[in-house]
């Protein structure tokens, strides 16, 4: 593996962020709901055919709900920032570490959520639990890389598959310390050769989702969303103090489907709540309040996932039927 810059189409998509950034935007959208809907319905098809839901594809475990970077788009840029103070207690972070180990997770792990990770002291630590408990998951960090050195790239890279370092700026360049740390990877490949550092180029005033109507750049409070969202059966999402909330685009902790300070983690993805959500949201954004609003949809990981685990699920039905067939 090695280091890599990713642009999104290049200088052309900097260009059509910075002057038409509403049109290049739900432009986008548009063609991503289009472009999901058969492998949406596929996947929430394939979860609801489980007696017990399949654990999640990507566990968002958010130890601390503070960020240190200005980002146009996000609630949780620091001038923007609304939630109390919340970091997860010691205790609480060890036991879903160790439930989901006992669960058998081998999904997608990441400790953020709406966050910078490196404003926890204990970030290292925590992921190299998370590496000697899981050692089957994809463990990844994302980080804005403001408190990022090659130091703690070393310190973190043991622990990681994936590191990726979200550069966000207004003049498409690397910011010194990025570049310092991408030089460094890419003299001594040797020492980085068992993990995936990625460094995106991000427009910092950037119009991207509404999430869920928070953007502070993007409000929606008129146009209602009848497509589906594959984040409750995909995604579970852990604030600081324990409970589970819908997603990440409840930027503000709102909801709660779960509390594992009294659930078992287990128990609570399975929840009669979460089942709740789930059946309405299956049929349409505009059958559940929060989501109602909502434009969010994500790229790459979380549809890399759902079409890998169709494929196993494809592959272990077809080996079922030839079982039975002889």
């Amino acid at each position: 593996m090695s280091i890599r810059i990713h642009n999104f189409m290049g200088k052309l998509g900097w260009e059509l962020q910075k002057r038409i950034p509403n049109l290049s935007a739900d432009s986008y959208l548009k063609l991503q709901f289009i472009s999901r809907r058969k492998s949406q319905k596929a996947y929430i098809d394939f979860f609801n055919s489980h007696e017990d839901a399949p654990y999640p594809l990507i566990v968002n475990l958010e130890t601390i709900n503070r960020c240190n970077s200005t980002c146009s788009f996000c609630t949780a840029n620091k001038h923007a920032e609304k939630r109390p103070y919340k970091r997860m207690e010691d205790d609480l972070f060890y036991s879903i570490i160790d439930q989901l180990r006992d669960w058998g997770f081998k999904g997608h792990l990441t400790l953020y959520g709406n966050n910078e990770p490196w404003l926890d002291t204990r970030i290292v630590e925590f992921h190299k639990y998370c590496r000697e408990q899981l050692p089957d998951s994809f463990i990844f960090m994302s980080t804005n890389g403001l408190l990022l050195d090659i130091d703690k790239v070393k310190a973190i890279v043991p622990y990681v598959d994936q590191l990726i370092i979200n550069n966000y700026c207004l003049d498409m360049k690397l910011h010194d310390n990025v570049k310092e740390i991408y030089e460094y990877v890419k003299k001594h490949e040797d020492e980085f050769k068992d993990v995936e550092i990625l460094i995106q180029m991000r427009y910092m005033d950037a119009v991207l989702t509404n999430r869920a109507g928070s953007a502070p750049n993007k409000k929606n409070e008129t146009k209602v969303i009848t497509e589906t969202c594959l984040m409750p059966y995909t995604d579970m999402f852990i604030f600081p103090d324990g409970r589970m909330g819908i997603c990440c685009c409840d930027n503000f902790e709102v909801t709660t489907l779960a509390d594992l300070n009294v659930t078992p983690i287990k128990e609570a993805w399975n929840s009669d709540e979460y089942k709740r959500v789930r059946n309405l949201i299956k049929d349409g954004r505009q059958n559940f309040p929060f989501c109602k609003f909502c434009d969010f949809i994500d790229a790459g990981l979380r549809m890399d996932a759902v079409d890998d685990a169709l494929r196993n699920d494809g592959k272990m039905r077809g080996a079922r039927q030839s079982l039975f067939s002889k």
